[in-house]
């Protein structure tokens, strides 16, 4: 049997830029080499400016992102706020690791401001929800190998909006055309301190 994490096929990525983050992911949900729908989005807003992505088994794809709006519903009726990046990575990753023995097949990113400080903020999790940080890029889904490829080698630190999103758009547009399982649109999001922008990119339907 396949990785449970590949049946569906899917990747996304989130990248820091200067005083800005963007966040991407592409649209197809498939069964292994079938594709069965091009806007399945892996994107969810849960804060002003902070948002997760889930890549991974369709079915735990959905139940996580309904429980982490549950979740983050409570959040704001206790605190009275938006949530952090950084809170709703720890609650990601306390979420993914009760169900440590019989795990949720994602791999999630998490990527936002600080709604104080507008410092950018980017990591992604294991399906266990052991958190990885990073300063630069962090990538999850089947096109995972491209992605580090073309991101490694597009991205520059400190880049202004209009550039990230052209950095973002062009590494995952290549990654997933080398990947079987990715691909059938896009889906940008750029955050500034200012606005959140949306873009849907067109990409081969093959």
């Amino acid at each position: 049997m396949s990785d449970p994490s590949s049946i569906n096929g899917g990747s996304a990525v989130a990248m820091v830029g200067k005083d800005c983050i963007a966040i991407a992911c592409d649209l197809r949900l498939g069964n292994q080499s079938l594709g069965l729908s091009n806007n399945f989005e892996k994107i969810f807003q849960l804060g002003d400016k902070t948002f997760l992505g889930l890549t991974g088994l369709a079915t735990d794809v959905i139940t996580l992102s309904e429980t982490f709006r549950f979740k983050n519903n409570l959040y704001k009726l206790r605190e009275e706020r938006e949530i952090e990046p950084t809170t709703l990575a720890n609650l990601v990753s306390s979420t993914l690791y009760e169900k440590r023995f019989g795990p949720y097949f994602v791999g999630p990113i998490v990527a936002g401001l600080d709604s104080k400080t507008n410092k950018p903020f980017i990591c992604g999790f294991d399906l266990i929800g052991c958190i990885d940080f990073a300063k630069d890029f962090i990538v999850s889904g089947t096109a995972s190998d491209q992605l580090y490829g073309m991101c490694e080698s597009l991205y520059e630190p400190n880049l202004e909006p209009e550039d990230l999103f052209e950095t973002i758009s062009q590494s995952l547009l290549n990654a997933v055309d080398r990947d079987a399982l990715s691909g059938w649109g896009a889906v940008v999001y750029i955050v500034t301190k200012d606005n959140v922008t949306k873009r849907v990119l067109k990409t081969r339907q093959d």
